[in-house]
């Protein structure tokens, strides 16, 4: 089968992507763009970061595709509802995808000088894990999903490890597994299917926020049976994948897109 005739069941329906303007998200906005879904992005970008945001766009509709991007706190209850509202028209009973990538927290320690303050550790979690939850909700309500709709999130080996500063972030992440399961099993009778993702290490804009990020390329690189890290391209590729409707029994699951990675000790 080519793909042309593969992914012809994505056409006209939306991937709706939070953090769409680089790492993961960017990845998946791409692939998705180039199998046939029209792309709604939310992303926080200053100005040096719009820029590439606007590029993301432009290519998205050079491939035909509508595209529209929305530089605000995806986390924001008032900037979620004016986005759905805006959208409505466009996006109701169509939204395939929704990825969360949002990866914006604090990453401090619990203990020491400057340690983590309760504004901090509240922010992670609820911009991290707490808005897709309400993203899920309002696209429920206002019947944006599309038949055999997919909602991804992309947590990490840090919601069951530990890493220095990252104690806010990886609460933020086993919560975040905690809710893709729960919304597994509540949007089930709608055909709609919920999973978490967990890439290997990548070196992504996020990860090089990171106190220690090279160690941690460095030690990936030499633990994975693939002999490379991860790349944004594999997990939005799988992602892709995943979309397909002959995907639709698997859900509530972490699924591990990491060249084996975390199978090696």
């Amino acid at each position: 089968m080519s793909k042309l005739n593969e992914y012809k069941e994505f056409s006209g329906k939306w991937a709706l992507v939070l953090g769409s303007s680089s790492g993961f998200g960017e990845a998946a906005v791409r692939r998705l763009a180039e199998s046939g879904f029209n792309i709604l992005g939310v992303h926080l970008d200053r100005k040096a970061g719009q820029a590439q945001a606007d590029e993301i766009v432009s290519y998205v509709k050079s491939l035909g595709r509508e595209c529209e991007f929305f530089n605000v706190n995806a986390a924001d209850d008032l900037k979620r509802a004016e986005i759905l509202t805006q959208m409505k028209s466009k996006c109701e009973g169509k939204i395939g995808v929704l990825l969360h990538s949002l990866a914006f927290g604090a990453l401090k320690p619990f203990i020491g000088e400057d340690t983590l303050t309760r504004a901090q550790v509240e922010m992670t979690l609820d911009v991290m894990a707490n808005s897709l939850v309400f993203w899920a909700q309002d696209l429920t309500k206002s019947r944006f999903w599309a038949p055999h709709a997919r909602i991804f999130a992309m947590t990490s080996a840090g919601s069951s490890r530990v890493w220095k500063s990252y104690g806010a972030v990886s609460a933020a992440k086993a919560s975040l597994e905690s809710y893709i399961r729960q919304l597994a099993l509540e949007l089930a009778p709608l055909g709609v299917t919920a999973n978490a993702i967990l890439a290997g290490v990548t070196d992504t804009p996020a990860l090089r926020k990171i106190p220690g990020n090279a160690e941690m390329i460095e030690v990936a690189t030499k633990r994975n049976p693939m002999g490379r890290l991860t790349s944004p391209d594999d997990v939005a590729k799988t992602l892709v994948a995943l979309s397909l409707s002959h995907c639709n029994f698997v859900t509530g699951n972490t699924l591990r897109i990491d060249g084996g990675e975390n199978i090696v000790e």
